[in-house]
């Protein structure tokens, strides 16, 4: 079976409802017939083949970018802009999508990024909170709620036979330190590797974009 193959039905069988505080509610694109045939058409392009890739883990997806496309760090100006794939969702820039595409084209472009490397999360759908981005571990009570969900779906990403068992955390914080207290319980990752998060990068350190990107690139161009 093809990476693609495993991809697409992984997210497409996500459960629509999860179990959440009163607060917090869930992001699930899955649904709109239109973020399903961009996923398609994406993952087919890249990831139609039986090569091993190594894993970028971010935190959970956002209401601007992958919430909308259904694609790990990626915005719809540069699904249709940069990939190709045409579609009519709203062309809003979102921070992250834009520096994670400054990386993969110093990378050697798409093709040879999305050849050794695949975007994904801790926690595979979005969530919000007040209408705004929300994050699995803001609170204790939603990270409780959400850790038989995230333990399955970690777990059922890094059996594909394509996961690559060294990975790379995107965000130095509580991303990270979940990602090795999971480690230490189930043993499923040879080693981590961090990077910054982009939107941290954006928002904090945008005079030093480009030290970040190159830190990046070194990193991929080591691990891969």
């Amino acid at each position: 079976m093809t990476f693609a193959k495993q991809i697409l039905d992984f997210y497409f069988y996500l459960p629509k409802e999860l179990p959440l505080p009163t607060c917090v509610e869930l992001i699930y694109p899955f649904d709109n017939r239109e973020t399903k045939a961009v996923m398609q058409q994406f993952f087919n392009k890249y990831y139609d083949d039986t090569k091993p890739r190594t894993y970028l883990v971010g935190i959970n997806p956002g209401r601007l970018g992958s919430g909308v496309t259904g694609i790990g760090f990626t915005d719809a100006y540069h699904l249709e802009n940069v990939c190709g794939i045409a579609n009519s969702f709203d062309k809003r820039v979102e921070i992250s999508a834009s520096f994670m595409f400054e990386v993969i084209e110093a990378y050697g472009g798409a093709e040879k990024f999305y050849g050794d490397f695949f975007f994904t999360t801790t926690m595979p759908l979005g969530l919000l909170k007040e209408g705004k981005n929300y994050n699995y571990y803001d609170d204790k009570k939603t990270q409780e709620y959400l850790e038989p969900f995230i333990t399955e779906t970690l777990l059922k990403q890094m059996s594909f036979p394509q996961a690559k068992a060294n990975i790379i955390c995107i965000g130095q914080g509580k991303n990270l330190k979940y990602l090795q207290s999971f480690n230490k319980k189930y043993n499923c990752f040879s080693s981590i590797e961090v990077v910054p998060h982009p939107r941290w990068v954006m928002q904090y350190r945008r005079k030093d974009k480009e030290k970040y990107i190159g830190f990046y690139v070194e990193l991929l161009q080591k691990i891969r």
